[in-house]
């Protein structure tokens, strides 16, 4: 019989011949080379490698804690790894511990897990550092960011009307409020804190919506008696009025000279204020008031809300809508923020029966992702300082909140309003948010941390020298 010990053996009758002796020259080839650490002594090892770190701290690294907590670590995380050791600080091995008998099954390098020696989480996990590891590393976790629960300022606002479709308050980029009490116009200088008031409409008018120009050298104001004027601040002037409306005009956005207005009577007019024409394109989409306007970072679009529930796209080159979502909020849409870190991501809000934040994939019209709030959004803004979104809520909580996207966690949720709070604007440097409410008080927030400045970069001829 053949012998089954070696079944690629060469016999002759029956007869082994044994294989030819290999010189002391010749070499074996394989397709790969897995190493093999049987033999290697890992724990006198880790006892030289720690050895060396004292010698290397005491000579070189004295007064260095971050370096000897991070070597500290690291060492951690090897013996943990290597040696299955998950103490939280393993001391070195001794010739008492070299006598005590191995393990039966030692623990293998590069060798396959099974299922059940792997951790779920280790599956789906980004980290280099395993879950059953992190503990004995000591990993630490960023910290959620603090936010003051306080406001830095409150203002009284007589006057200040609690209306859902109404945009009584904007903050330049020169760093002026302006806000619309009733009839009047008022402007408060941030860096000064000196309040002025702009102008006041006639007895039987009021305001309904404030909108800066970029630049913030121009306001313009829509009134109840169907009008849009234009004002000059630093000179205190009405430029021009212009008309078209056959309703309150309750939202406004800039778009450089064009001035995009949405009205009661259903309509959205483009006016180029350039023109002398009172408007240069109309806009028909919505079958009820439209609740708010805003244009997209890059000018290119202009995202509209109604009061029917729809949320709709518009651009400058046809009257019709480019895109109409094919989801919609169960209430009014005044709340409309566009992301200004990543293009074509956009945030709206619903009302009472709603209650909700839906972000839109403007570029495949589908939604990313719905939020349940709990209250009525009355206003969404998004932060270009952090990838933050903040939210202004009426019936029935009354509160600002701070969310993290795109995990929607609330970094902070801001209390003291007493009623809805309608309005929202955030300072020139991104770092105040401002917010009115029914009960008649502005508040000042210190929401968001200083924007990072880019990396500072060198020009050829400074690299070369």
């Amino acid at each position: 019989m053949l012998d089954e010990a070696a079944p690629f053996a060469a016999y002759n009758y029956g007869l082994q011949t044994p294989p030819p002796k290999k010189s002391s020259n010749s070499f074996a080839y394989a397709d790969r080379f897995i190493p093999s650490r049987a033999g290697s002594d890992l724990e006198t090892g880790f006892s030289l490698l720690n050895e060396n770190s004292k010698m290397t701290n005491g000579s070189t690294r004295s007064g260095t804690p971050s370096r000897d907590e991070n070597s500290a670590a690291r060492e951690r995380l090897l013996r943990g790894e290597l040696l299955g050791d998950r103490g939280s600080s393993a001391p070195a091995s001794t010739s008492a511990d070299k006598l005590a008998p191995e393990s039966p099954e030692p623990r293998k390098l590069f060798h396959y897990r099974s299922s059940v020696e792997s951790a779920k989480d280790d599956i789906f996990s980004l980290s280099p550092v395993p879950f059953r590891s992190a503990e004995s590393v000591g990993v630490q976790r960023k910290q959620p960011r603090q936010v003051s629960k306080h406001p830095i300022s409150i203002l009284d606002a007589p006057s200040l009307e609690d209306d859902f479709y109404l945009s009584l308050m904007d903050w330049s980029s020169t760093n002026i409020t302006a806000v619309g009490l009733g009839r009047h116009v008022y402007l408060r200088n941030s860096d000064t804190g000196q309040v002025t008031k702009l102008c006041e409409l006639e007895s039987c008018d009021k305001v309904t919506s404030v909108s800066w120009t970029q630049r913030g050298a121009h306001l313009a104001i829509g009134t109840n008696k169907w009008c849009v004027q234009i004002w000059d601040v630093a000179e205190q002037r009405k430029l021009r009025q212009m008309k078209g409306h056959c309703g309150r005009v309750g939202t406004m956005a800039w778009n450089g000279y064009i001035l995009s207005t949405g009205s009661q009577d259903c309509n959205i007019l483009q006016r180029d204020v350039r023109q002398p024409d009172q408007y240069v394109m109309r806009h028909q989409g919505h079958s009820e008031e439209v609740c708010g306007l805003k244009w997209s970072h890059d000018e290119k679009q202009l995202a509209s809300g109604g009061n029917e529930g729809n949320v709709c796209l518009w651009s400058l080159k046809s009257q019709s809508p480019i895109l109409r979502f094919n989801e919609h909020h169960g209430a009014a849409v005044r709340a409309i923020a566009w992301s200004p870190h990543q293009r074509g991501l956009l945030a709206s809000g619903g009302g009472t029966m709603d209650r909700s934040i839906l972000i839109w994939n403007t570029v495949t019209n589908t939604p990313r992702l719905r939020v349940h709030t709990g209250s009525q959004v009355c206003n969404l803004l998004w932060s270009k300082n952090v990838n933050e979104i903040v939210s202004t809520h009426g019936y029935a909580n009354h509160e600002i909140v701070i969310w993290k996207y795109p995990s929607m966690v609330k970094v902070a949720t801001l209390l003291g309003h007493t009623a809805r709070v309608l309005h929202v604007a955030v300072s020139r440097d991104g770092r105040t948010l401002a917010t009115a409410a029914g009960d008649s008080t502005l508040r000042f927030w210190n929401a968001f941390p200083p924007i990072k400045s880019p990396a500072r970069r060198l020009s050829f001829h400074q690299t070369i020298r």
